[in-house]
C-alpha cells in the first residue's frame, strides 16, 4: 500500500530526528558528567531496582560486555552497585547508590528540558497524539520482526528437517 509522498520521507525524516534527538542529548548529559548510556542504564534500574545485569542487557538491546562496560563507570562513580543474587550467586543485581538520586533529579529536570525542545510547536494535544502514534508504529515493527523470525525459522525447519 502506498501513501503518496510521505512514503519517500518517512523513514529518513524518523531517522534523522532520532540521530538529532541522541545527539542533543548526548551534548545535554555531559554537563552532568554523565553520557546518554549510563543515564538510560540508570533510569532503567531506578525502574526496577534488583534487575538482573543479563535482563537489563536484553532490555537495552546490548551486548553483555557493553552494559559490563557501562556499568562498571557507573559504579565507580558511586551511583551504581552490584548485588549478588540470594539464589544464584552468578548473577549480579543492580541497585542504585545513594549518590545517583539527586543526578536522577536533574536528570528528570533534563529530560522535560529534552522534550520540550523536542515538542515545541506542538500543542499538547498533537505531542500526545504523536507518542500514541510512535507506539502504534513500534508495535507494527515489533510485530513484523517477530513475524520474520518465525517465517525464518519455520524455513530452517523446512530445509534442514
Amino acid at each position: 500500500m502506498t501513501r503518496g509522498p510521505e512514503d519517500q520521507n518517512f523513514i529518513f525524516a524518523f531517522a534523522e530526528a532520532q540521530r538529532l534527538l541522541r545527539a542533543y542529548a548526548d551534548k545535554q548529559a555531559s554537563r552532568h558528567g554523565i553520557t546518554r548510556a549510563q543515564w538510560a542504564v540508570l533510569a532503567k534500574v531506578e525502574r526496577a531496582e534488583g534487575l538482573k545485569q543479563s535482563e537489563l542487557a536484553e532490555q537495552m538491546e546490548l551486548q553483555p560486555i557493553t552494559l559490563t562496560r557501562l556499568i562498571d563507570k557507573l559504579c565507580d562513580h558511586g551511583w551504581l552497585e552490584r548485588r549478588s543474587d540470594d539464589s544464584d550467586r552468578r548473577c549480579k543485581r543492580l541497585y542504585l547508590r545513594e549518590a545517583a538520586r539527586p543526578l536522577l533529579g536533574k536528570l528528570a529536570g533534563l529530560r522535560a528540558e529534552l522534550t520540550d525542545t523536542a515538542l515545541a510547536g506542538l500543542t499538547p494535544e498533537d505531542a500526545q497524539r504523536l507518542v500514541r502514534q510512535m507506539q502504534i508504529i513500534k508495535e507494527n515493527l515489533r510485530g513484523a520482526i517477530q513475524h520474520d523470525c518465525h517465517r525464518e525459522e519455520k524455513r530452517r525447519e523446512e530445509h534442514y528437517g
